[in-house]
């Protein structure tokens, strides 16, 4: 079998970057291993410079095991962007905890795990690219040594487990059926079917159940407010874009390419599933105390406005996930890089002790009303810009109802995304003492804000590259 390694550059490259850079920390003292990190980012943002070139291949390899698509290459780029802007934000908390730089090693690991998988061609690839991803997050979500940390840890390795044998197990009952791992001939098998197969039918159930534990879909999102308030911040805001970014790929291409007969079923069990999640998710996210749990909630909301891209089932619904999941990448990121800053300045995460922010760090206080603003959707801002994809995608499909629900829940979440801006500029600060924003924080701060605001008035680069990832998926 002739394989053409090109293909795999950016995973090769990732993974040497990854070697080299614990090579070198064997020879540094503890005090400077947290520089490490400016290394890693300056590195990757080389590899995402260099990806552009893989744009327009659109082939397999290994008997259509791994896919090269501009689908693939936009969500990669996703990832190593995410990536950049989350090492360079956790710089600091790698010197608080002395010099653990196999933190940044972890989190490459995680990065290279969604990139195989947003290529896997095939269920076994998927599952294991899948796994590679969800076991670094076990690992780093227990990484701070303190109960908090450690119960997150435990709480999703033992959920991630189930979610991962129930995923498993729907897999395993298609294979059973088609007789293929490898994704698009599932698609040809079960066109030679005669009516539906109870059997595929189960198989799809459980499997929206272990994915839908990946993107926090209602009702598996149960896991998300307890692991991302007790996760280190770094390694929440990784899992709370990176990861989610790269379980929607997955889902997408499995329901899409492999399973396009049954649409019928799955896009129903989807809108139910949306439904809850937009107002679950936004609901839950009002009486919250503390900003992390309130994220949480808000990225659950989040979910199930883009899970309406995947229902659309068409090249502008594709397109309208990968736009609004990049920026809602940029927006997280941009929230929680002020949430780490804040926590290592005062060691509090209560939304009541951001009071008076705006007069201790102006700057931070900006971007997180900016980012907030950007994830409910108001314009001028980039995530008005993705929602007006999303829902535009779906309003000629008969599902004119998730429309006005997501349009009345992305209002609810204005309400508690101004609480915390009425604490930042309304109320009078705890501590008259500026806080102090590290270099590489204060860089992906400012990129955030600047892309925030240049994307919702000029999207179109953006926009290009992904609708380039969205004919990918519907060639014809």
């Amino acid at each position: 079998m002739n394989i053409n390694f090109s293909l795999f550059t950016i995973e090769i490259a990732t993974a040497l970057l990854g070697l080299v850079v614990l090579a070198i920390g064997l020879f540094l003292s503890k005090e400077k291993r947290h520089r490490l990190g400016y290394v890693i980012a300056v590195g990757l943002a080389v590899i995402l410079v260099y990806s552009f070139g893989s744009y327009g291949q659109n082939t397999s390899v290994m008997d259509g095991m791994f896919i090269v698509d501009d689908f693939a290459v936009f969500f990669k780029q996703l990832f190593l962007i995410a990536a950049v802007l989350v090492i360079l934000t956790s710089t600091v908390y790698v010197r608080k905890m002395g010099g653990n730089y196999e933190f940044y090693i972890i989190t490459l690991v995680a990065a290279l795990g969604m990139m195989v998988l947003v290529s896997a061609g095939d269920l076994l690839t998927l599952y294991v690219a899948l796994e590679t991803m969800t076991i670094s997050f076990y690992i780093l979500a227990g990484y701070k040594t303190d109960l908090k940390s450690s119960e997150a840890g435990v709480k999703y390795l033992i959920l991630g487990a189930v979610s991962s044998g129930i995923l498993l197990y729907g897999l395993s009952l298609v294979y059973g059926m088609t007789g293929t791992f490898v994704i698009r001939d599932i698609a040809e098998s079960i066109k030679q079917m005669d009516g539906l197969s109870p059997a595929i039918l189960v198989g799809i159930i459980f499997l929206l159940s272990g994915l839908g534990f990946k993107v926090s879909l209602v009702p598996f999102h149960m896991w998300s407010p307890d692991v991302y308030e007790g996760a280190p911040t770094p390694v929440t805001t990784f899992l709370a874009t990176g990861s989610k970014a790269a379980s929607f790929a997955a889902l997408a291409r499995i329901l899409i390419e492999a399973l396009p007969s049954y649409s019928g079923q799955w896009t129903y069990i989807l809108a139910i599933m949306a439904a809850m999640t937009m107002v679950i998710g936004n609901i839950a996210a009002i009486p919250q105390t503390n900003i992390k749990r309130m994220l949480a909630y808000s990225s659950i909301a989040q979910a199930g406005y883009i899970i309406t891209g995947i229902i659309a089932i068409s090249s502008a619904g594709i397109k309208a996930v990968a736009f609004y999941s990049m920026v809602y990448v940029f927006a997280t990121i941009g929230a929680f890089a002020v949430v780490i800053t804040f926590s290592q300045n005062t060691g509090s995460e209560e939304i009541k002790d951001y009071a008076g922010l705006a007069q201790r760090s102006p700057f931070m206080a900006a971007v997180l009303t900016v980012c907030l603003l950007s994830m409910a959707g108001i314009p001028p801002l980039a995530g008005f810009v993705g929602k007006l994809y999303l829902f535009s995608s779906i309003v000629n499909q008969g599902y004119l109802w998730l429309v006005i629900l997501g349009l009345v829940m992305s209002m609810v979440s204005v309400y508690y995304y101004l609480l915390v801006v009425k604490a930042m500029y309304m109320n009078d600060p705890v501590s008259s003492t500026p806080i102090k924003v590290p270099v590489g924080t204060n860089v992906t701060l400012l990129l955030i804000l600047v892309l925030t605001l240049v994307l919702g008035v000029y999207a179109e680069p953006l926009s290009v590259l992904a609708n380039m990832a969205g004919n990918a998926m519907f060639p014809f």
